[in-house]
């Protein structure tokens, strides 16, 4: 049975975020799970949205993306298994441009640092000390 991939658009946790404007930071792996250190770009509609500082073109909100029980990251299809730890060390950041759900319990999340396969339940996003 083939599952249908899913947008980032479509997935609540990014409800009034703008992912196409956003940046990773940062990659870390923590009690199995991989958190995605990110400046988040918020639309308006946000719940904590902020109107942006005079230097600001758009609200930016320091954030994790959280992909708890992560047993895999594959920076290429063609990539060798290598431990968790070892794949994270050799990412970057940069601007991201998509993040799909491609099965279940599979995430692609692409951008400026490559194409990235993450195996892991569902993400959660968390600015500053809330959980969206």
């Amino acid at each position: 049975m083939t599952e249908e991939v899913t947008s980032w658009t479509a997935l609540r946790e990014f409800k009034h975020i703008d992912l196409t404007r956003s940046f990773v930071l940062s990659w870390e792996l923590a009690s199995e799970t991989l958190q995605i250190d990110v400046d988040l770009n918020l639309s308006p509609e946000h719940p904590f949205y902020e109107a942006p500082r005079p230097a600001e073109k758009a609200c930016f909100r320091p954030a994790h993306i959280e992909f708890p029980h992560c047993s895999r990251i594959l920076k290429s299809p063609e990539e060798r298994d290598v431990s968790l730890y070892e794949a994270i060390r050799a990412l970057a950041g940069g601007l991201i441009s998509d993040l799909r759900r491609t099965g279940e319990g599979e995430y692609e999340i692409s951008g400026e640092f490559g194409r990235i396969a993450i195996f892991a339940e569902r993400p959660m996003v968390r600015l500053k000390d809330q959980r969206i």
